[in-house]
């Protein structure tokens, strides 16, 4: 059954560039921009990682705490944020469970496809992006937090 708007978001913990575990429902009470991208360091995947590194003051002046999550390992979101410069948590979805629990898993399941859920301070679900623009996608997130 797909996730769509007003549903609880799937609680999960799982750990970050730097190894340390992060938990979804820990981060209650800020809203949250869940975006799962296919591959670290790919050209498209650069493009939105950039674009919301470009935007995350913004995003943290709204309270909001943005988590990327792909498959790739936690070596390569570590090479990855740093490559770029990236003040946000990406997340290593290697068993796939997340993946799953959200309906990304692309075909074939060896990537994530990119799909961006925002997330409310309660933990429901307030928007899905199916389809996304990865040069015009920071913005249109900015747009959805700017009215929760």
């Amino acid at each position: 059954m797909a996730l769509k708007v007003g549903d609880e978001a799937p609680d999960f913990t799982l750990p970050d560039q730097e190894g340390k575990m992060v938990n979804l429902k820990g981060l209650r009470g800020s809203p949250v921009v869940l975006y799962f991208y296919p591959k670290d360091d790919t050209p498209g995947c650069t493009k939105e990682a950039c674009g919301f590194r470009d935007v995350f003051s913004e995003i943290r002046a709204k309270g909001g705490v943005v988590l990327g999550v792909s498959l790739d390992s936690v070596d390569s979101h570590k090479k990855f944020a740093e490559k770029y410069h990236l003040p946000f948590t990406l997340l290593s979805d290697g068993d796939k469970w997340v993946s799953r629990a959200y309906g990304v898993l692309g075909v074939g399941g060896t990537r994530a496809r990119r799909v961006t859920f925002i997330i409310d301070r309660e933990g429901r679900i307030r928007h899905i992006f199916k389809k996304v623009n990865v040069e015009q996608h920071p913005k249109e997130v900015l747009n959805i937090l700017a009215n929760l």
